[in-house]
């Protein structure tokens, strides 16, 4: 514990509703940071957040002692470097490395394709093969690890980084009657995602659900 931890002034941005921010607050539940949540209406942010995050203008922003970190994964490992007890990331530099890396393929691969399947409303086939795709590539390294979840028998950067996958992917489907994720298909990641969501440090930051699904309903539910 850093002599200084005391005198730590924490804020985060934030909206309350997004995956990207829950993976900074499951961080700094971890870590038993304290902090300042700061809830933005997106629809109309706040001069602080805009000055925070001119580039992006987006939320999550963390602001430690009045600097301002961007970016959620970004934030999740700054927050591992600064505050050290109960590490996210492996300490071994390969597995630090792998790490990254899957954390990495979950924000650029798929998610993207997953938002592409319920923006679609699932009408091209094509798209919900290029889903299922991504997430056999997460099914088969779970298989591979033979671990309760990425980080082994506890989480980690990678299973932080999925927490779309474990939580609100199972809302979309839900919102629109669009089954991508059975137990028959993707044992693995069905298993591992019902573990995470119980983890009680991601249980206790997760949205309340019956919010999050009226909101995926009005958003991408059928009319």
């Amino acid at each position: 514990m850093r002599s200084s931890e005391m005198a730590d002034e924490v804020t985060l941005y934030a909206d309350g509703r997004s995956p990207f921010v829950c993976r900074v607050k499951i961080a700094l539940n971890m870590k038993g940071i304290k902090y300042k949540n700061m809830e933005e209406d997106l629809q109309n942010k706040s001069g602080a957040l805009l000055n925070y995050n001119p580039v992006h203008k987006k939320v999550p922003v963390l602001v430690h002692n009045g600097n301002p970190i961007l970016e959620s994964l970004v934030i999740v490992e700054y927050l591992d470097n600064v505050w050290e007890r109960v590490p996210i990331l492996p300490q071994d530099p390969y597995e630090k490395a792998a790490a990254r890396f899957w954390a990495k393929f979950i924000d650029d691969k798929c998610i993207p394709a997953l938002y592409k399947v319920f923006s679609s409303k699932g009408e091209e086939e094509q798209v919900i093969t290029e889903a299922c795709e991504q997430l056999q590539i997460l099914e088969d390294e779970l298989e591979l690890k033979g671990k309760k979840f990425f980080g082994g028998d506890n989480i980690n950067l990678v299973d932080i980084a999925a927490d779309f996958i474990a939580y609100w992917l199972q809302l979309l489907e839900e919102a629109t009657e669009m089954k991508l994720v059975t137990r028959s298909k993707f044992p693995k990641i069905t298993e591992w995602a019902e573990g995470f969501v119980n983890c009680q440090v991601v249980k206790e930051m997760l949205p309340p659900r019956a919010i999050m699904l009226a909101y995926y309903k009005n958003r991408f539910g059928k009319i």
